[in-house]
């Protein structure tokens, strides 16, 4: 079957369905429970606190702090890592998002950029070690797309040298390692629950951490850096102390931002994390489904897809091919298979003009790899209502182009 000669409209879609009646309906009880006065509180309150609490029961953490979206999340972590660690050295994979390397600019850290593993699309790990130096602050690992980027020796070596690890786990909600899900590893995690992702709250974002002292200053940098924000009453009560002068409700400690989320997010994130684990199952199958019927002589098919939890599939050429390359952007869009080039975040980072201007335009030349991925890599929609017969499908359409 060749779709350029016969038009095969998959209708197949970034996303689709990923807010459901049931959460629309959870929205309106919100809206139909009113108080006092007879009106419901929409800002940040109970139903954010409990969907923090949600959260982490399902990861596994002792601490979650919600956001209104995964740029916000990366952007205090990296706050509350410049509080406590000073500036210095980031290390970044050059195949992320925007956010994570604006994060790190914006809190006054300079960001190393290591190449990529092909076959997890994350840092490799190996390169990462050579790259720590006396001045590198935190590793700030992306899990891309749904794989795992981490390995029991990273993980070992970064605590034996007291190095913090940072893992963004925005496109791998329930991806683990080892049985043990991604977002635990390191000091804190980021979570997006953006639309096309996993699970959606609309916009919004996560921080998660064990560690208390950060958990009540992310609370902070996520408020105006405001004292009254913290959930530790002794915490409150040195401020107070300390400042007189001020107006308890008044206490800024840090000069942080304003990223707060509201009820009517909190509300549709915890309609959704009851379904997450199910939908999850179907995206772990089809991504089998689609990998295992690829030819593999043209596409790569060996992606470390154990433990791995993909919102999308990952198209990629195992060689450099503009001649094929054009044409399977030519199919897909007669086929109306919606896709993205480049991967996660539309490719090499070093190639974009806010790093260009910065660090020149040659930088990319260190992460060939990751230019692999920015010309002959795709992503497509993975979701549970996606059929299995348009995966086959399109596996034979690709096949035989």
């Amino acid at each position: 079957m060749n779709c350029e000669n016969t038009i095969v409209d998959l209708n197949w879609p970034l996303m689709k369905n990923n807010i459901t009646r049931v959460d629309l309906e959870a929205v309106i009880r919100l809206l139909s429970d009113a108080e006092g006065d007879g009106s419901p509180i929409l800002t940040q309150s109970k139903q954010v606190r409990t969907f923090e609490e949600e959260w982490s029961r399902w990861l596994g953490v002792k601490h979650s702090v919600f956001v209104n979206s995964g740029s916000s999340a990366n952007l205090i972590s990296m706050a509350a890592l410049r509080e406590t660690s000073g500036p210095g050295e980031v290390l970044v994979p050059p195949i992320t998002w925007v956010s994570d390397i604006a994060s790190v600019m914006h809190c006054g850290f300079t960001p190393v950029f290591v190449d990529i593993d092909p076959r997890t699309l994350g840092m490799d790990n190996d390169l990462v070690l050579e790259k720590i130096t006396p001045d590198t602050k935190a590793v700030f690992i992306t899990h891309v797309l749904g794989y795992n980027a981490l390995s029991r020796r990273l993980i070992d070596e970064l605590a034996a040298r007291k190095i913090p690890l940072i893992e963004d786990v925005c496109e791998s909600h329930g991806a683990c390692l080892d049985g043990r899900k991604l977002g635990t590893f390191g000091l804190m995690s980021n979570f997006s629950f953006y639309y096309a992702h996993h699970m959606s709250t609309i916009e919004g974002g996560m921080v998660c951490t064990d560690d208390r002292r950060l958990y009540e200053m992310l609370r902070m940098f996520r408020a105006h850096g405001m004292v009254r924000e913290c959930s530790d009453g002794a915490f409150k009560e040195t401020y107070h102390q300390r400042y007189p002068d001020l107006t308890p409700d008044f206490i800024f400690a840090y000069p942080a931002y304003n990223v707060r989320s509201t009820e009517i997010n909190a509300v549709i994130g915890r309609s959704q994390l009851k379904r997450l684990d199910a939908n999850n199952v179907v995206r772990r199958r089809n991504l089998d489904l689609f990998l295992s019927h690829l030819d593999s002589a043209r596409y790569r098919t060996d992606f470390a897809t154990e433990g791995s939890c993909n919102y999308a599939f990952t198209l990629v050429l195992r060689e450099p091919d503009d001649s094929l390359r054009d044409r399977v952007m030519l199919t897909l869009r007669k086929c109306g298979v919606e896709f993205r080039r480049g991967t996660s975040g539309g490719g090499n980072q070093l190639r974009q003009p806010y790093l260009r201007t910065r660090l020149g335009d040659d930088k990319h030349l260190e992460c060939p790899r990751a230019d692999h991925i920015h010309f002959y890599g795709f992503y497509l929609g993975n979701y549970p209502g996606l059929e299995e017969e348009k995966i086959l499908q399109l596996c034979a359409i690709l096949n035989d182009l």
